[in-house]
């Protein structure tokens, strides 16, 4: 009969004894019983402890695994950790006791502690790593690949810096190819040390090559992250060499690459690929290699492009003197030269556009009547731009020239911009559709006007300067007026993005240097925009120390944008800047610090980020500074939206407005395009808020964040439309909350109803147009031109698929659910005007007869003639008589029970038609280019057997490349459609001539 005991003290009393067979007895009952009894034991641990220290002792580490386990219930987990070292291999790490996993995991946590520590400190700081404690994660690893929990240990590996284990979880795992993107997915979005990250990086690359078949499309992706465009160039040639699949492959890569990366990285893989064609692509003027400066090496190698430049031409062969290969390959170079510099991305997408686009004028037409101030009207030429976005549809200012003359000074500035966002991509008629509006040399226009029309230019040019960045140039140095320059600072910003072209920096630092609140503003935040993340110690030297001087605080505002630029997705390299930033006693340097990590560590989710900007969203005494220290938190957690209404709930019910409206921007922001119901409810109660500017940031971002939504994606889109309208239909509400309201109505129809939010690439990688444009238009607090910003955020929902000659031929994907669900939302419908009916007199039948009597009776006296057919005319006007007052009496009965009646049979009616209506099918067929929303793709698909089969999932969307499957049969291509906007007056329209004729000489 088996007896529970009671207590550990017999046990524990044989430790005394002199025999070590004994204390080793002693020992492993206390093992199995220390789960119990550990309160007992607690009080003889140091005969445990002295036993475990004792040499001669030979069971030390039965000692030490029962002294860790007591420390483990004592809840010291440093000393249960230091002993379960000791206990060597009798600590199983593959037990599943609660005991095993805390201390595996504070194991882990520690080894992870040395080993970043290690690799991220200095090198005579470095600690040594205790081999035991090595031991027990290498036993975890090999438990993680004996269970086959690779996912896990890669994880593992990628926190405690073991490369080599990462290697080995990716390479023995069943699913390779599946591992290395999961791989890439962890590493971009957790690992937050650049410098590691690359390190990863070039594994993952050497990974990918050394697949069966090169997967050249991620190893791209990968050396986009790493900034080495020589190793694209170098694969993008090595493509356009083989077959034709391996062509696509090329085009493919391209297409990404434009989405993916900087003008920079485009540009100088562009300059790699034009040497190697057989006859040398001239480069596009613009951006010319000589004039960017990032790098001392960069410029070194600028410098002997320069002297090559000026060196005498050599004759190159013409294409008639190449063999069929070569004349083959300089095609294929000159088609990814081409889709590199964008232009097909942009003409491909404008087709689009263009095409598919169903903005309702009707809601224009009711908010243009219902405005009745100069804010107002603004705020309805930004929607009609935002509406309008990128289809070259300008109808509404063409019908409404009149009212939108009443646009002047800077609401004409505005006004003339909105061009540039509505033609935004239709860049080879830029400067045609333009030039009414830009700075001639015949004599001085409107100087409000010509401004706005650089700033479109720009504006049509975002981030793919071109020829376009020259004439900006030039533009800007022969302006005579302030606002001319302030529109070519900003337009030459846009166009010039991310280039770090010297010579453009030096012109915008001219303006700044100028001390012109106006122009300096714009020049501040164009030199962001040209230093685009480059983290220019000049630039920033430059911009820190005029901020410092300046007493201008619209000169002080574009500077404190412009840093923040410069520090774009840098991490922890922004650090050192920020912290001065932090402590400066101007409270705008100060919220250019929260700005500047909301750049530094956009969609990183960084921790310590976070809480730096939480701890001065409620510590800080400057408004202005929490309020943008709240609103950078959007930019951090983009990549993971559903984790900002958690983190902003609590600000949301703040006491102080700026911080409230802080939150709604930063939901806005993070769950923009979502539809996320969390970020909803947070944002309604808002949307009543007492202060106006709360509601209007409220406002604002519910549309962000319900932009190209439907009833069916999201139930409240309906409500948030009417109550857009009832706002700015209301009198008696704020011009600031109608200002939120028109803008919403434009956003949330934005690019005729095909475009969304994206702050996150298809291909993951961070949307840099996107970021920084939503961090300009934030701006719109101090300066209502900056809201144009927020077209660089729209993209459109395409799924466009080209062939082998970059064109699009004609075919159908399938999409696997109702067309309902993803449909358009339904276009408003016209309020017709109850004007009263006009209710005919009612004629009595006595009158009638009376009439009819005193009308024979004349007859008789004027004795007529009367023959058969006036008979019986007379009988049918007796007939007709009596039928109208047989009608007469009818309208007047059903005069109350009629309408009743019509309204029953109207309904009988649509009952009848929906009876009739066919059920709704659970597919939908989508032709080539389709408009596709970000959660249609998950459930769309390429027919089966069909001509063409796609280069890469179709569910990733965007640009895809088909491969013909049946290169025999005929192509259908589509033809492009015609861009809107002014045309050129063609001679051919003029009317034909009129035939010959011969003049007779008696007229």
């Amino acid at each position: 009969m088996r007896m529970n005991i009671t207590s550990a003290a017999g046990v524990i009393s044989l430790l005394d004894e002199p025999e070590p067979e004994v204390k080793v007895f002693a020992l492993d009952k206390l093992n199995h019983i220390v789960d119990v009894f550990w309160a007992e034991i607690s009080e003889a641990v140091d005969k445990i402890e002295v036993l475990y220290e004792d040499v001669s002792f030979k069971h030390q580490e039965l000692a030490a695994l029962v002294a860790s386990k007591v420390y483990y219930h004592l809840g010291s987990f440093e000393d249960s950790l230091t002993y379960a070292l000791g206990a060597g291999h009798l600590f199983d790490v593959n037990c599943a006791s609660e005991y095993v996993e805390t201390i595996i995991a504070k194991c882990i946590d520690h080894y992870t502690k040395l080993k970043v520590n290690n690799a991220e400190g200095f090198v005579d700081e470095k600690a040594v790593i205790d081999p035991r404690l090595e031991a027990v994660v290498n036993r975890m690893f090999q438990r993680c690949f004996e269970d086959r929990q690779f996912k896990q240990a890669v994880g593992i590996a990628l926190e405690t810096r073991r490369i080599d284990i990462f290697e080995d979880a990716i390479l023995k795992s069943d699913d390779v190819a599946g591992m290395l993107s999961y791989s890439v997915k962890v590493c971009m979005s957790l690992i937050q040390n650049r410098q590691f990250r690359n390190t990863v990086l070039r594994v993952l690359v050497k990974l990918y090559m050394e697949l069966g078949t090169p997967d050249y499309i991620n190893v791209c992706q990968c050396l986009i992250f790493l900034d080495d465009p020589q190793a694209v160039a170098q694969i993008l040639e090595k493509l356009t060499k083989e077959n034709e699949d391996s062509v696509l492959m090329a085009f493919q890569i391209g297409f990404d690459l434009y989405e993916s990366a900087t003008q920079q990285f485009l540009q100088r893989v562009q300059a790699a690929l034009r040497s190697t064609a057989p006859i040398p692509i001239p480069a596009t003027p613009g951006p010319s290699s000589g004039t960017t400066t990032a790098t001392p090496s960069e410029s070194k190698e600028s410098a002997m492009e320069t002297e090559e430049a000026k060196s005498p031409p050599v004759a190159s062969p013409k294409l008639e003197d190449l063999s069929e290969t070569e004349r083959t390959l300089q095609e294929r170079i000159t088609k990814l030269h081409t889709i590199l510099g964008g232009e097909t991305s942009i003409a491909l997408n404008l087709q689009f556009l263009i095409r598919n686009n169903k903005t309702d004028m009707l809601i224009l037409k009711n908010t243009k009547d219902a405005v009745r101030n100069s804010v107002c009207h603004t705020a309805t030429v930004i929607a009609n731009s935002f509406m309008h976005a990128g289809t070259t549809s300008d109808a509404f200012l063409r019908d409404n020239l009149e009212w939108l003359a009443r646009a002047t000074n800077w609401a004409k500035f505005t006004a003339t911009a909105s061009l540039g966002v509505i033609h935004k991509g239709h860049e080879k008629e830029a400067l045609n559709l333009m030039s009414t509006y830009l700075p001639k040399d015949t004599g001085p226009g409107s100087a409000y006007s010509e401004g706005g029309g650089l700033y479109a230019l720009g504006l049509i040019h975002a981030n793919h300067g071109g020829d376009i960045t020259e004439y900006l140039l030039n533009q800007l140095k022969d302006a005579s007026t302030d606002m001319v320059r302030h529109g070519g600072c900003l337009g030459l910003g846009l166009a010039a993005m991310g280039t770090a072209r010297q010579d453009i920096y030096e012109q915008l630092k001219f303006n700044l240097y100028q001390d012109d609140a106006i122009t300096g503003e714009a020049a501040g935040t164009a030199m962001g925009l040209v230093m685009l993340g480059t983290k220019s110690a000049t630039a920033i030297e430059d911009m820190v120390s005029y901020a410092q001087e300046t007493q201008h605080e619209k000169i002080l505002r574009g500077l404190a944008v412009g840093i923040a630029l410069v520090m774009y997705g840098r991490l922890e390299e922004a650090d050192p800047l920020i912290e001065s930033l932090m402590r400066d006693k101007d409270p705008i340097l100060r919220w250019s610090g929260m700005y500047t990590i909301g750049m530094a560590y956009c969609g990183t989710g960084n921790n310590k980020a976070i809480r730096r900007l939480l701890h001065i969203a409620v510590s800080d005494v400057n408004d202005d500074v929490r309020r943008a220290a709240v609103t950078s938190l959007g930019f951090l957690l983009f990549k993971t939206p559903e984790q900002c209404p958690t983190v902003v709930s609590l600000l949301s019910e703040s006491y102080n407005p700026h911080v409230r409206y802080g939150a709604a921007m930063a939901l806005g922001i993070a769950c923009a395009g979502t539809g996320l119901k969390d970020a909803i409810s947070l944002l309604e109660p808002m949307t009543n808020d007492p202060v106006n500017y709360v509601r209007q940031g409220a406002l604002i971002a519910s549309a962000l964040v319900l932009i190209q939504q439907n009833e069916n994606t999201s139930s409240k889109v309906a409500s948030y439309r009417q109550m857009y309208a009832k706002v700015i239909s209301d009198k008696h509400e704020d011009v600031m909350a109608k200002f939120g309201a028109i803008l919403a109505q434009g956003i949330i129809d934005a690019g005729g109803r095909n475009c969304t939010i994206m702050l996150q690439s298809r291909t993951g990688h961070t949307n840099m147009d996107a970021v920084v444009g939503m961090l300009v238009f934030c701006q719109f607090w101090y300066w209502f031109p900056l809201t144009h910003f927020l077209s660089l955020a729209f993209t459109p929902t395409a799924l466009i698929g080209l062939n082998a000659d970059l064109k699009m031929p004609k075919l159908e994907f399938m999409s696997h659910a109702k067309p309902s669900t993803y449909a358009y939302p339904p276009p408003l419908e016209e309020k017709k005007d109850k004007k009263g009916e006009k209710v005919e007199t009612a004629v009595l039948s006595i009158t009638a007869k009376q009439k009819k009597k005193e009308a024979e009776k004349k007859k008789e006296d004027e004795k007529m003639d009367v023959d058969e057919n006036a008979t019986q005319e007379a009988n049918k006007e007796t007939d007709k008589d009596k039928t109208k007052e047989k009608k007469e009496v009818v309208k007047e009965e059903k005069k109350d029970g009629g309408k009743e009646e019509k309204k029953d049979d109207k309904d009988a009616k649509e009952t009848v038609k929906e009876e009739k209506k066919e059920p709704e099918p659970p597919f939908q067929k989508l032709e080539n280019p389709a408009r596709v929303m970000r959660a249609q793709l998950r459930v769309l698909t390429m027919p089966d057997g069909g001509k063409y089969s796609p280069l890469k999932e179709v569910s990733i969307g965007g640009i895809i490349m088909l491969r013909n499957t049946k290169p025999d049969e005929q192509e259908d291509i589509i033809e492009p459609v015609a861009a809107g906007g002014p045309k050129k007056e063609e001679e051919g329209d003029e009317p034909e001539p009129p035939e010959p004729f011969e003049w007779p000489e008696d007229i």
